[in-house]
């Protein structure tokens, strides 16, 4: 097979297993990602494009391990080893294997891991796009919609409560994490388009927070 046939079975076996993912972390996140990538790479053609389509497309192969089990499981830590068993059922080569499995374990951004490469950078800032904005918002929604959280709370019911907890709301999301992720992009074009999208929802949650300060 070539490069193609080889991904589009890869493709098959995310878009099986990440089918039944929660609504923010399902295959057509993947596919947002694998689209933010691409963008970047085609900003960045010195980075091997075969590798960070590859690396986008597995970024959270393991994440309905992690769901399940409430955070307890790292899907960047799992998925980097589940990746390789797959990638070589399809036929990749020793070298693309590891620079994929290394991407996937270090895309996360609380995991605290520091890409190493430029396509691994590629996907992390590829992943991190998809949680800003507008797309951002409805996701970080979406989440705390599954979680039973409220539907907005302060600053301070936010920061002051647990993950995976009724105050786990957008609100919070955006506070412990979503807001901070421009400062933490790590190619030209990734920061770009995040002080964009982080621009956007910022103007967005200060509305939130004036139409609730009535009651």
């Amino acid at each position: 097979m070539d490069f193609e046939q080889q991904f589009e079975e890869v493709r098959h076996r995310v878009k099986t297993k990440l089918g039944v993912a929660s609504g923010c972390h399902d295959f057509d996140h993947t596919l947002r990602v694998l689209h933010n990538a691409e963008l970047l790479a085609e900003k960045l053609p010195e980075a091997d494009r075969k590798i960070v389509r590859l690396a986008a497309l597995l970024h959270d192969f393991a994440r309905p391990e992690e769901m399940a089990s409430k955070g307890k499981i790292c899907h960047a830590l799992l998925g980097a080893e589940l990746v390789r068993p797959l990638l070589a059922e399809c036929g990749f080569s020793g070298g693309m294997i590891e620079a994929v499995s290394q991407a996937v374990l270090t895309h996360r951004y609380r995991a605290g891991r520091r890409p190493a490469t430029l396509e691994a950078e590629i996907v992390y800032d590829a992943d991190k796009l998809d949680s800003l904005g507008a797309v951002g918002i409805g996701r970080a929604f979406l989440f705390a919609g599954r979680e039973h959280a409220r539907l907005h709370n302060t600053a301070e019911e936010a920061l002051s409560s647990e993950a995976y907890s009724r105050e786990d709301t957008a609100y919070r999301e955006y506070l412990v994490k979503l807001r901070k992720l421009p400062d933490c992009m790590l190619t030209a074009p990734g920061r770009r388009l995040a002080a964009e999208r982080a621009a956007f929802m910022k103007e967005f949650f200060d509305r939130l927070n004036a139409e609730t300060a009535l009651f």
